[in-house]
């Protein structure tokens, strides 16, 4: 009877600490961190012209990638988008997607998301085009005895 409830008591305990890893992981992804800091900020407007300053992110279930990209933007929307090599060079992204990637929208320096035909979730973000961070409210001095 000791045995199955200190069995127990391990496997519970197994269990929420792998739950907290999980948790963990999916908040502190490199999509969710940058996400969290655009809704926090606020972007400026997105000009037309190429960008090679963009970070282009892969999402899948928890798991994210972010990439250096360059990105082709044409009437406030995305016209084409790259990834950049080690070499410094750019590839472009293709895959096949589950609807048209023409004029993909931006709001608030983040494209809509596109989803390719095996569920990767695809955003364009615009890090350099965040607005400054708010100051801080200054703190009063603590009264003395003068």
């Amino acid at each position: 009877m000791k045995s199955t409830l200190t069995l127990l008591a391990v496997l519970c305990l197994f269990i929420t600490a792998k739950a907290q890893e999980t948790t963990a992981t999916h908040e502190l992804n490199c999509y969710n961190k940058w996400a969290q800091k655009f809704e926090e900020r606020g972007t400026e407007d997105i000009a037309d012209g190429t960008y090679t300053d963009v970070i282009v992110t892969f999402r899948q279930a928890a798991e994210s990638d972010c990439y250096n990209g360059k990105v082709i933007v044409k009437d406030g929307k995305v016209q084409t988008f790259f990834i950049e090599l080690e070499d410094g060079t750019y590839e472009q992204v293709v895959r096949v997607w589950k609807s048209d990637i023409k004029d993909i929208p931006i709001t608030n320096g983040i494209s809509r998301t596109i989803i390719s035909k095996d569920n990767i979730l695809v955003n364009i973000l615009w890090p350099k085009k965040l607005k400054p961070k708010k100051a801080s409210f200054k703190k009063a001095a603590e009264p003395t005895d003068d």
